[in-house]
Parts: C-alpha cells; structure tokens; sequence
C-alpha cells in the first residue's frame, strides 16, 4: 500500500477502523507508532484492527465462494436451457420433415 505524505491521525486511523478500511487504518497506526512506540493506546489499537482484519478475511472468502457457487449453477442452468432449445428445434425441423406436427 502506498504511503501518503501526511502519515494520518489516530483519529484518522479510527475513522477507517470503523468503515471496515482495515488496511488504511493499520498503515496509520504503524506510521504512527515509528513515529511514537511508545504509545500503549495505539499499540492496542493497531492490534484490534490487525485481529478486526484477519477476521474480516475468511468472511470475503467464504462470501466469494457463495458468490461462486451461484454462479456456476446460473452457468449450468443456461447451459442446459441452450441444450434444450437446440433439441426443440430438431424435433420441429424433423417434424416439418417429415410432414406430421
């Protein structure tokens, strides 16, 4: 992620904690924790956005699975429509062949 030159804000960073921008509040609170380690509340608050981010994860992934998954069975549903308009057609072309309806 790229850094800006204005580093952030504690404020800032708690700003982008609570929209869920997790990597944006992290890249802050490290900026200012080289700027300042010794700050216990920063510290903390790196660490809850660290765990809020690693939680948010497996979440977006299982999410993408879904997403996927419903996909797939869109794709083999039209798959199978496509199927069997073209065997409708054979049967009306063939019918028409041979004269009967």
């Amino acid at each position: 992620m790229k850094t800006d030159c204005h580093p952030g804000t504690a404020t800032l960073a708690r700003v982008f904690a609570e929209q869920g921008h997790w990597e944006k509040s992290i890249e802050i609170y490290r900026n200012l924790l080289r700027q300042d380690p010794g700050r216990p509340d920063l510290v903390q608050a790196l660490a809850e956005a660290e765990a809020a981010l690693r939680s948010a994860r497996p979440a977006s992934s299982q999410a993408l699975v879904t997403l996927f998954r419903e996909w797939i069975d869109l794709l083999l549903r039209h798959d199978r429509i496509r199927k069997l308009r073209r065997f409708k057609s054979r049967i009306s072309n063939s019918a028409q062949k041979t004269g009967t309806s």
